[in-house]
């Protein structure tokens, strides 16, 4: 396989106004006869199904849920970016697209960004329409807050359900398709294989959950819009269902695998409580444009947060990010907040977490409505009593969410938090047209590397998916089944199909016959802890060298010695476990693979022998300015190809918020 990014010439501004201009368009009679697989249907997934079904396409869909109403989109809380400028506080398209590749340190495709800030405006438009109910200011005009990496008010918010809104609003479209019989759902089946013909994509294998049953189903083309990988770690913020299976699946039939060492980890999560957890929670990022981070400026101070006076607080990222304060982006701010923590200025039973105060924002809220209300000389209490209504506005769900899981109060108390896992920016490498390396296979969303570099910025995923499936893959898919209309239906009886069919259960029927001693979560387990401290927040040439090692060890065992009960004609989800745990398996050692290739820092790759005196991450431009895309050779070997990263418009520059 070959890359080939497919890049248009021309003024970067023009790019993508010129590729629709002159990419190739299929007929609206030509495209009834062409059948589309799209699976996943959260918000790449059932925003492309919608609209592809919209303009006249057969579609099926593929989801694990029950309903695609329950994709992990609907998790996602505090907001979608969109170049607007509704604050008239400067904000553009370049400004975003400037933001976007800032915050990625230097690590992202110029093109593409610029993209997607260029129809980030379409975005807002299309929900509102849809009926999304973004948050609003007194005269009726939608509202903005402003997230981490920015100094603009650009996100666009429902409270703290943002992505549920949103995903709302894409699921309604997709359901008006499955009335119409332009979209055929199947829910509860998980995609186990990607069939290759003729080197092109023409269909999948998919297991039905519920009765066990595999099924083959062909297609003209396939989008995999399947979120990211960050479960490899077992401890996230991810739904407990996320995996990469079907990427992974992709990657071994010849998708290249695009920066899998980018993880991303979240600032503000719920510190881990014990071994007894299976995920973690995360309070959105929203949070930091009105709470205070901080930590004791006395190591092991064990003082209730309350208790302790102002001048003996560390506000540490105001104090090392004047410019930016607790809105620098994620990895700074995580990155940060280990660096304290490590330091023994962590607080809790735990000491691994820091303070997110909102005691300032009560009283500064407070004050204002009092005078809005014409309350003069206002007592402390009335202050607080109507600030607290305010930030309930804002954050009630949120706030709630914590109280019921910690069981204190964050309107009388400061918040407890602690970076964990979140979102991943590596993943299959695609092309400007959204295509992978296999021709006819795309990837949207999370599932793909191509927008956000080293690092994303809050708010930005929802922006990428809505973007990839209204937006993007309508005109670029076109370009590809122009060339497709003289396909006949794909024949799912020919012997590619036959094969994968035979591979996956294979694979089944050995973790059904295996009956050995662990579970598949004492694997999976074994696998987190490893990537989460010799591949996590920060690494280094010996910790990942070990890594491999241990992952190859624990991945022979894994295959001799797990244990999957039941049988695999009936619903088992220890089965759909096993297989996503085993592509873990290999993935992993491919991202410390990644991260000891990369002899740099860069976003949320951080290695501990490269960085600033000031503890900041210290990029290789001159070595590592490149897309990793790495080819899988079989039997575990891979090889690197590197797409050469070259900025136009933006000097790549060491970042700086201070």
């Amino acid at each position: 396989m070959a890359m080939n990014n497919r890049i248009p010439s021309g003024e970067l501004a023009q790019k993508w106004s010129t590729y629709k201009s002159t990419c190739k368009l299929v007929n609206p009679a030509n495209k009834r006869s062409i059948d589309i697989i799209v699976v996943g249907t959260g918000l790449a997934g059932a925003s492309a199904a919608a609209t592809l079904a919209e303009l006249g396409y057969s579609v099926k869909t593929f989801c694990f849920q029950d309903s695609g109403r329950r994709a992990h989109s609907i998790a996602a809380q505090g907001g979608i970016n969109a170049a607007k400028n509704y604050q008239n506080d400067g904000d553009s398209v370049y400004r975003l697209f400037y933001d976007t590749i800032k915050g990625g340190d230097y690590r992202a495709r110029e093109a593409n960004v610029h993209r997607l800030a260029e129809v980030s405006g379409s975005i807002i438009d299309q929900c509102v329409a849809q009926g999304v109910p973004f948050a609003r200011e007194y005269g009726g005009l939608l509202s903005n807050r402003s997230f981490g990496g920015t100094q603009v008010q650009r996100t666009f918010y429902a409270a703290g359900q943002t992505g549920q809104q949103l995903l709302l609003g894409a699921y309604s479209a997709q359901m008006r398709q499955v009335s119409l019989g332009k979209i055929v759902e199947h829910n509860r089946h998980e995609m186990l294989d990607v069939v290759v013909i003729d080197g092109k994509a023409r269909g999948i294998i998919a297991r039905n959950l519920v009765t066990g049953q595999i099924e083959r189903h062909g297609a003209h083309a396939v989008l995999l819009c399947t979120g990211g990988y960050g479960n490899v770690f077992f401890l996230s913020t991810n739904a407990m269902g996320s995996n990469v299976t079907a990427a992974w699946k992709a990657h071994k039939k010849g998708a290249f695998f695009g920066n899998p060492c980018f993880t991303q980890i979240h600032p503000t999560c719920i510190p881990v409580s014990g071994d007894h957890q299976s995920k973690l929670t995360l309070m959105s990022e929203s949070l930091r444009n009105d709470g205070r981070i901080w930590v004791p400026k006395k190591q092991g101070d064990n003082r209730k947060a309350v208790d302790i006076p102002e001048e003996e607080r560390d506000y540490y990222l105001e104090r090392r990010y004047p410019a930016f304060g607790n809105l620098v982006p994620r990895d700074v701010a995580s990155r940060a907040a280990k660096e304290r923590c490590d330091a023994g200025y962590g607080v809790g039973n735990s000491k691994m977490a820091v303070y997110l105060d909102f005691a300032a924002a009560i009283i500064r809220y407070g004050k204002t409505e009092c005078t809005k209300n014409g309350i003069a000389q206002a007592d402390e209490a009335t202050i607080i009593n109507l600030g607290k209504e305010v930030v309930k506005e804002k954050y009630g769900n949120l706030f709630d969410m914590y109280e019921k899981i910690t069981g204190e109060n964050p309107y009388e108390m400061p918040m407890r938090i602690y970076p964990a896992v979140h979102y991943t920016m590596g993943g299959l490498w695609v092309d400007y047209e959204l295509m992978t390396t296999v021709p006819g296979l795309y990837a949207l969303g999370e599932a793909n590397f191509s927008d956000h570099g080293a690092n994303r910025l809050g708010a930005s995923a929802l922006m990428q998916g809505l973007a990839d499936g209204y937006f993007v893959i309508p005109y670029t898919i076109g370009n590809y089944l122009a060339d497709e209309i003289r396909t006949p239906k794909i024949d799912t009886n020919q012997q590619a199909f036959i094969d994968a069919e035979k591979e996956v259960t294979d694979r089944i029927n050995h973790f059904i016959n295996v009956k050995g001693t662990h579970s598949v979560d004492y694997f999976h387990k074994q696998l987190g802890k490893i990537m989460w401290d010799k591949c996590g927040m920060a690494r280094n040439e010996k910790g990942l060298k070990e890594a491999i090692q241990e992952i190859r060890a624990l991945r022979e065992s894994f295959w001799k010695d797990v244990r999957v009960p039941g049988t695999a004609n009936e619903l088992n989800p220890e089965l759909d476990k096993a297989g996503r745990v085993a592509d873990f398996l290999e993935l992993g050692e491919l991202m410390c693979i990644d991260a000891l290739n990369r002899n740099e820092s860069c976003g949320g790759h951080f290695r501990e022998e490269f960085q600033t005196e000031d503890g900041e991450a210290m990029r290789m431009d001159e070595n590592y300015m490149y897309v990793a895309a790495w080819e899988n050779k079989g039997n575990n070997e891979w090889n690197l190809n590197k797409e050469e990263l070259i900025y136009d418009v933006i000097h790549p520059s060491q970042r700086n918020y201070k």
